[in-house]
């Protein structure tokens, strides 16, 4: 029986970096933080992580780095009192067998599905044809099952269309997508398509600006950044936006919330990353402020912060 991820909110963690040490040409993995992370993401309240995506820049971490992280993370969540917690493994790479070798790593590790980006080396001149086999052949042979991962930025503007997620939806190991633009339209297009069996086929934004919106139109929930901060927040807009049926009061309440969380979002937006990991050591306490590999090393420019003082005093939780 192949497992089908549960609606919530998933965190799309950053790779926390050891300070660079001396004579070293760029810091170490620090899956110990990482751990720790994942476990107050757990206990407040957080549906499950996806480990070594974008904001997870798996593609600047070896192999062994990546099997790592992936095994670390795991024992600790088990260690903790969270066994089986829902992890979607990255899989950023366009050869498959490369995609099939990050695959088999990640069931190793114990995760349970692979996220995996639509190959987009050759950007517009790959057909939605040409997607639809790429994925269909990764599915057929992967370990685990996969979620189609849209992200137009990182892969020279492939967009899936539509037609092209009902068409791969039928294939029993390919279990979800998450789609990281601003098309609102195909996300309700999808999380309404008379076309799929939602009940085996996931629809998430990787926007919480979204959140609301998408879930109210059947969206299983978000692969959201803003959530690796302030998690108890963008659960609990999701759970009333998931209320069914739906009363005034949990729409007011929602309305609030997601004011707050889409401010918050732009914060996202302008520092993307490294914005996230300074966010998570200033509010959480976790990690540093010297850590990542370049292109991505260091924090937000000096002062930057303090601009968003009061969004994020709007978003302080107890």
């Amino acid at each position: 029986m192949v497992r089908i991820p549960p609606p919530g909110v998933y965190v799309p963690s950053p790779t926390f970096f050891k300070p660079l040490s001396p004579g070293a040409y760029q810091p170490e993995v620090d899956v110990a933080t990482q751990s720790e992370h994942s476990v107050f993401l757990a206990k407040n309240g957080v549906h499950g992580l996806v480990l070594l995506g974008s904001t997870g820049e798996a593609i600047h971490l070896s192999r062994k780095e990546r099997k790592d992280l992936l095994s670390g993370v795991r024992k600790s969540l088990d260690e903790a009192g969270f066994p089986d917690y829902p992890i979607m493994a990255g899989v950023l790479v366009n050869a498959v067998d490369e995609a099939l070798e990050w695959l088999q790593d990640s069931k190793d590790a114990g995760c349970q599905w692979g996220l995996v980006l639509a190959p987009g080396y050759f950007g517009g001149a790959a057909s939605q044809q040409g997607i639809i086999e790429w994925y269909t052949t990764v599915a057929d042979k992967s370990p685990i099952p996969i979620l189609i991962y849209n992200y137009p930025g990182v892969t020279n503007g492939v967009l899936v269309t539509p037609e092209t997620y009902e068409k791969l939806a039928a294939h029993p190991n390919i279990v979800g997508c998450k789609m990281s633009h601003g098309n609102v339209s195909y996300h309700v297009q999808v999380s309404t398509s008379p076309e799929i069996d939602h009940e085996k086929f996931r629809v998430y934004s990787g926007f919480g600006q979204q959140l609301g919106p998408i879930v109210v139109f059947n969206a299983a929930g978000v692969i959201d950044g803003l959530a690796s901060i302030f998690p108890k927040t963008v659960v609990r807009l999701f759970e009333l936006a998931s209320k069914r049926p739906i009363d005034d009061a949990a729409i007011n309440e929602a309305r609030k919330i997601q004011c707050r969380v889409s401010r918050a979002e732009e914060y996202i937006g302008r520092w993307g990353i490294l914005g996230i990991r300074e966010a998570i050591y200033r509010v959480v306490g976790l990690g540093n402020l010297e850590g990542g590999r370049a292109p991505l090393r260091g924090k937000i420019p000096d002062g930057a912060w303090d601009e968003w003082a009061h969004v994020m005093k709007a978003m302080s939780e107890p």
